[in-house]
């Protein structure tokens, strides 16, 4: 059964931004991209880099650590369409955005 979790306040996350948090264990990249905001684990499947400190461009995330790139509003990977990361759904209610998590 699915947790809703509050994450994070709106103006927390500026626009063209992510961000790394934590919560019931699990490190969440959360992302702000035009008006909406996107949430994915937020460690790489490559070799565990903070996908939340990564660069944003547009809806993509590149992983400082060695590059790998995600589109954060579906999860897959820019190179390997059989590579799609974890994203868990958003909700915001007010200025609180809530994550739902397995």
């Amino acid at each position: 059964m699915a947790t809703k979790v509050r994450i994070a306040s709106v103006r927390d996350i500026s626009p063209g931004t992510g961000v790394e948090l934590a919560t019931e264990g699990r490190v969440i990249a959360l992302y702000h991209v035009d008006g909406e905001f996107f949430a994915m684990d937020g460690i790489c499947p490559h070799a565990g880099g903070p996908l939340g400190h990564g660069q944003l461009e547009g809806c993509v995330v590149t992983c400082p650590w060695h590059g790998w790139q995600f589109d954060v509003t579906t999860g897959q990977h820019c190179l390997t369409k059989n590579i799609v990361h974890t994203r868990f759904p958003v909700e915001v209610q007010g200025d609180n955005i809530f994550v739902e998590l397995p």
